[in-house]
C-alpha cells in the first residue's frame, strides 16, 4: 500500500546552495511542493558553515546575482550585498603584470544573507527544522525516500520522508560518502582537489597607496607559489577600510614548498605573512559590530575539481559543495551555486509534476548545468593543476609576454585562455617562446585538452545510458593531463 511521505522534498542543509534550491522549487512549483529543509545550526546562525563562522572569500559577481533575480524573482540589496566592486584583477606575482577576471560584482555578507534568504523562503511556504544532525539517508527498492538523524536540543530521534532528497551539506557529506543505492554519482574526492583555506575580515586604516595592494573598487588575487602554494591569495575590500583578506593552498604543493625552501609554515602562518606583507593595510583589527561578531576569523575545507560526474540518483540530487560546484581555477563557490541551485529547482518542480523523481527523471539537472554553466569546470581543473607545476618566474614571465587581447577577453568571460601567442609564428614572439620553452609548451599542451574537454563535456549524455562511456572519455582525457603534469 502506498504510504503519502511526508514531504515533497527535504534540503538537507541550510546553506547558501540549500536555501536557494528551496525558493527555487517553490518559486518553479508554484508553490504547490511541499518543502522542509534541515539545518544543524540555530536559525540565528542559518548559514554558518564550520564552527568558525560563516567563513568565505564572500565575492559573487553581478551576473550570478542577476541570475537569481531574473529567474525566481529574488532580489538582494543592502545589507547583505555589503559592498559593490568593479571587478576582480589577478596579479603576477611580481605584481607587475594584472588581468582583470570578471566584470562588476559584490563582497557580501555572509552572516547576514542567510536570514534574508530563510525569510524569503518561508514567505514561500518553505518549512525550516532546526538544530538536526543528519546521519543518514532512508531508502527503500533502490529509491533515496527521506533522511534521518537526531534532534540537537534534546538528543531525540529525527526522521522524515520525501519524495526527493536534495543533499547540500557541503563538500565533505556523510549523507554522499555513504550513498545506500546504486548510481553513478562520485562519492569521494580526491585529498589533491581539496584546498585549505583560509581569511580575516579585518578594519584597518590606510598605508601606503598601492593599488596592486588593495583597491576599494577591485577584488585582488595575487598569484604568489611562496605565499600560496597550489592556491591563491585574496584581498576583497568590503569598504575603503574594511577587507576580507585570505589565502588557499594546496596540501601537497605546501610540503614541497616547506621542503624546498627548509620552511614549517603552515595554513595561519601563511596567511599572517600575507597580512602583514600587505603595504597598503596597516593597523588592522578584527571588524566587530553585529554583522561580523563570530565571523572576523575562520578556515575551511574548498573543493577545486569539476562538478561530480553524475549529481542524481533515484529520488536524491546534489547541488553547491556536497556536488564539488566551487570553481577549480579560483574556488569561488557562491556563482555556481546559485546556478546550480536554481537548474535543480526547475528541474525537481518538473520531476514532481510527472510523477517520475528516479535518476532518469532527474537526469536533466546534470544536463542543464553542465552545458548551461560547468562544462569549463573540468578544463579549468587541467589548469589549474598545471599551474600548480611552475614557478613564481614562469608565471610572472607567461602573464607578461604570452596572454593575449582574445585571452584576457575569454577570462573576463570565464572562460579558458587559448594561449594563442605561443603559437604565432613572429620573430618576436618566437624569441619570447625560446626564453621559456617549457612554459610555452605547457600552455599550449593545456589549451590544447581544455578544448577537448570542453567539446566532450558539451555532448554530455542526454541518458543515464550514455553515462558509462561519457565518462569513460572524460577521465581518459582527464589522465592524458595529469600524466603530463
Amino acid at each position: 500500500m502506498f504510504v503519502q511521505p511526508d514531504y515533497d522534498v527535504i534540503i538537507a542543509g541550510g546553506g547558501m546552495a540549500g536555501l536557494i534550491s528551496a525558493a527555487s522549487i517553490a518559486t518553479y512549483s508554484k508553490q504547490k511542493a511541499k518543502i522542509l529543509v534541515v539545518d544543524r545550526n540555530s536559525q540565528p546562525e542559518a548559514g554558518k558553515k564550520t564552527a568558525n563562522g560563516w567563513t568565505c572569500g564572500d565575492a559573487v559577481s553581478k551576473n550570478s546575482v542577476d541570475y537569481l533575480t531574473k529567474n525566481i524573482g529574488l532580489k538582494y540589496g543592502k545589507p547583505e550585498l555589503e559592498h559593490e566592486v568593479k571587478g576582480v584583477y589577478v596579479y603576477s606575482p611580481n605584481h607587475q603584470t594584472k588581468v582583470l577576471f570578471e566584470g562588476s560584482g559584490y563582497t557580501i555578507n555572509r552572516k547576514i544573507l542567510p536570514q534574508r534568504q530563510v525569510k524569503d523562503a518561508k514567505k514561500l511556504g518553505v518549512e525550516f527544522q532546526f538544530e538536526v544532525a543528519l546521519e543518514a539517508l532512508l531508502h527503500e527498492n533502490g529509491y533515496i525516500t527521506g533522511i534521518q538523524g537526531r534532534n540537537l536540543r534534546d538528543g531525540s530521534a529525527f526522521r522524515k520522508t520525501a519524495r526527493i532528497v536534495i543533499d547540500a551539506t557541503g563538500s565533505a557529506s556523510k549523507l554522499r560518502v555513504n550513498l545506500p543505492i546504486e548510481s553513478h554519482i562520485q562519492k569521494e574526492i580526491d585529498k589533491d582537489d581539496m584546498e585549505a583555506t583560509g581569511r580575516y575580515i579585518y578594519s584597518f586604516t590606510n598605508g601606503k597607496e598601492d593599488k596592486t595592494y588593495f583597491d576599494a573598487d577591485y577584488c585582488i588575487i595575487h598569484l604568489d607559489q611562496y605565499l600560496a602554494p597550489g592556491g591563491y591569495a585574496w584581498t576583497f575590500p568590503k569598504g575603503p577600510q574594511k577587507v576580507n583578506i585570505g589565502l588557499g593552498v594546496q596540501k601537497r604543493a605546501l610540503e614541497k614548498r616547506n621542503k624546498r625552501y627548509s620552511e614549517s609554515d603552515n595554513l595561519q602562518s601563511l596567511i599572517d605573512e600575507y597580512v602583514n606583507s600587505n603595504v597598503a593595510i596597516k593597523n588592522p583589527v578584527l571588524a566587530e559590530g553585529q554583522s561580523d561578531e563570530g565571523n572576523a576569523k575562520g578556515s575551511w575545507q574548498v573543493p577545486v575539481r569539476r562538478q561530480n560526474d553524475c549529481m542524481v540518483a533515484n529520488g536524491y540530487a546534489l547541488v553547491g559543495d556536497a556536488a564539488w560546484m566551487p570553481r577549480p581555477i579560483d574556488a569561488g563557490g557562491i556563482g555556481p551555486s546559485i546556478y546550480g541551485s536554481v537548474i535543480l529547482g526547475r528541474i525537481v518542480a518538473a520531476a514532481l509534476e510527472a510523477k517520475d523523481v528516479s535518476e532518469k527523471g532527474l537526469w536533466q539537472y546534470n544536463i542543464d548545468y553542465v552545458n548551461y554553466y560547468g562544462y569549463q569546470m573540468a578544463s579549468f581543473e587541467v589548469l589549474r593543476r598545471y599551474l600548480q607545476t611552475i614557478n613564481n618566474e614562469q608565471i610572472d614571465y607567461g602573464m607578461k609576454h604570452f596572454l593575449s587581447e582574445d585571452d584576457i577577453a575569454n577570462i573576463v568571460k570565464r572562460e579558458h585562455p587559448k594561449f594563442n601567442r605561443v603559437a604565432l609564428l613572429n620573430p618576436i614572439m618566437w624569441f619570447r617562446i625560446l626564453g621559456n620553452l617549457d612554459l610555452a609548451r605547457g600552455l599550449r599542451f593545456t589549451a590544447t585538452k581544455s578544448e577537448q574537454l570542453i567539446q566532450h563535456n558539451l555532448k554530455y549524455p542526454n541518458s543515464p545510458e550514455g553515462f558509462v562511456q561519457w565518462q569513460q572519455g572524460l577521465h581518459s582525457l582527464l589522465q592524458e593531463a595529469y600524466s603530463r603534469f
